[in-house]
């Protein structure tokens, strides 16, 4: 494949419209028309990470972490990310970062980490604000031309929903009219009540497009005024946004379930909470996830799943009566979007995973004495 296609493929994914204003996402360096055989997915561009994707002759990294991202003003092979940039580069090897815009999309960060603790996703914990503002059509069209009128409006704009175009709705029933004395109806005699069936068509388009609907309604329906109506919806179409909330399959106590986390993460977990707690409905979020602890308190869940967690913000939100928090790390919550990356990519492409922890924290001890790496 070309590296054009792969980020196209990537970008519907995890779309750059879902980023954070701050972020920086999509391609680092890279020849867009470069050929693509052979992909490494990892959460940090490291020294280790470039050298392996290099060694096994890798055209292309997709990382989760953006590489380049606050006060970049050089990448001169002289400073730590420059030369990263120099060796990917010199190597044939592009770079494409898929950051906030990976937390948020639907299978994405936060669907990956739910998945691999066993919870089956509701929602989640934060929606995006409505990216559609959209109208509801109603068109009364009789049945034997319901299919072109539907066609002309679908290429007009109506009729998309998420990742469906071409969606509508039918019904059939029995229209009446009488057409006045002015009237050239196509069906009926002036002055003469008429019945007629017809189909009742719904669909949705997004309210910008009204007037090109409008002209395609009445340049394709048969009527001289044809019936409509249109209904402004509430709230549009709305993204799903940062987090994700699930169910366990069976309840487990705290305890138990923060041993679930750190073996499905295969990193660190620490709890907050007691350990006895019934731990049934979860929110996670990948990385650092204490700036919702206000939002997940508010969702009725019994235990939160992120990293990063800080001594104050935690002793707080417990004060407050939260539900219980996980801390699991921030590499350990995002690590499972590779195995996503690998699955999404795996048709057409050898795609490899960085399984070895990126973490900074490689050292660490216990009051008993000892170290572990």
């Amino acid at each position: 494949m070309l590296l054009v296609d792969v980020i196209r493929i990537l970008e519907k994914a995890y779309p750059p419209r879902l980023a954070e204003g701050w972020d920086s996402v999509g391609l680092v360096c890279g020849d867009p028309a470069a050929e693509v055989t052979r992909v490494l997915a990892c959460v940090d561009v490291t020294a280790d990470v470039v050298d392996a994707a290099l060694e096994q002759g890798a055209q292309l990294i997709v990382a989760h972490h953006p590489l380049l991202l606050r006060g970049v003003d050089t990448v001169a092979a002289s400073t730590p990310k420059g030369a990263l940039i120099h060796r990917l580069i010199a190597g044939g090897c592009a770079l494409f970062t898929a950051h906030t815009n990976a937390d948020r999309a639907r299978g994405g960060v936060n669907d990956a980490l739910a998945a691999v603790l066993g919870l089956t996703v509701t929602g989640p914990v934060e929606y995006l604000e409505p990216v559609r503002s959209l109208d509801r059509w109603g068109v009364m069209v009789p049945p034997d031309q319901a299919d072109g009128v539907l066609a002309a409006l679908f290429a007009a704009g109506a009729g998309h929903v998420g990742d469906y175009s071409e969606c509508a709705w039918r019904v059939d029933g029995t229209g009446q009219f009488r057409p006045g004395a002015a009237a050239n109806p196509a069906i009926g005699t002036v002055g003469e009540p008429t019945t007629v069936r017809e189909t009742r068509v719904e669909l949705v388009a997004d309210r910008s497009a009204r007037a090109a609907v409008a002209a395609a309604l009445r340049d394709a329906h048969p009527y001289e005024e044809p019936a409509f109506d249109i209904i402004e919806l509430v709230g549009g179409e709305r993204e799903w946004g940062l987090g994700r909330i699930g169910t366990l399959p069976a309840p487990l106590s705290l305890a138990e379930f923060t041993e679930r986390v750190a073996g499905a993460l295969g990193a660190p977990a620490r709890a907050a909470g007691d350990p006895d707690a019934r731990i049934r409905t979860v929110a996670v979020c990948g990385g650092a996830g204490d700036s919702l602890l206000g939002t997940v308190s508010r969702l009725g869940v019994d235990a939160y799943v992120t990293g990063d967690l800080r001594h104050h913000p935690v002793d707080e939100h417990l004060r407050a009566g939260g539900p219980a928090v996980i801390d699991a790390g921030h590499w350990g919550t995002e690590f499972p979007w590779c195995a996503a990356v690998a699955r999404l990519l795996a048709d057409r492409l050898d795609v490899r995973v960085f399984d070895r922890p990126t973490d900074p924290f490689t050292v660490r001890a216990s009051p008993a004495g000892g170290c572990v790496e």
